[in-house]
């Protein structure tokens, strides 16, 4: 058995639960925050068999999608903070990234 810990960007939450669910898979979903861009972001814990891994790595690529994004970077904390002009940066967002961890033991009650 295996645990899948999927961080996502929240514009895929939905559409991901969906899509589990559709395949027969069970998930938790968790609100959970990026620490680079501060934004809000879905965790999913996923209990699954081994067998069945690499069906639901495929239903989370095939619902979580990189794009690009415009960000202001945050003004630096210590230094010269007057002299510091943000420009936003375009940097890819989206996807997921996924920890697939044994499971020794799992209990139902």
């Amino acid at each position: 058995m295996k645990l899948l810990i999927a961080v996502i960007q929240d514009k895929d939450s939905n559409r991901l639960s969906n899509a589990l669910i559709k395949e027969g898979f069970r998930a938790t979903k968790l609100a959970s925050t990026g620490g680079f861009l501060r934004a809000g972001n879905t965790t999913f814990l996923i209990g699954i068999e081994d067998d069945r891994v690499q069906q639901a790595l495929d239903v989370i690529r095939s619902n979580c999608k990189v794009r690009d994004q415009l960000v202001t970077p945050v003004s630096p904390v210590s230094g010269a903070a007057d002299s510091y002009i943000p420009f936003p940066v375009e940097v890819q967002v989206g996807g997921a990234a996924v920890f697939v961890l044994p499971v020794e033991r799992f209990e139902h009650f």
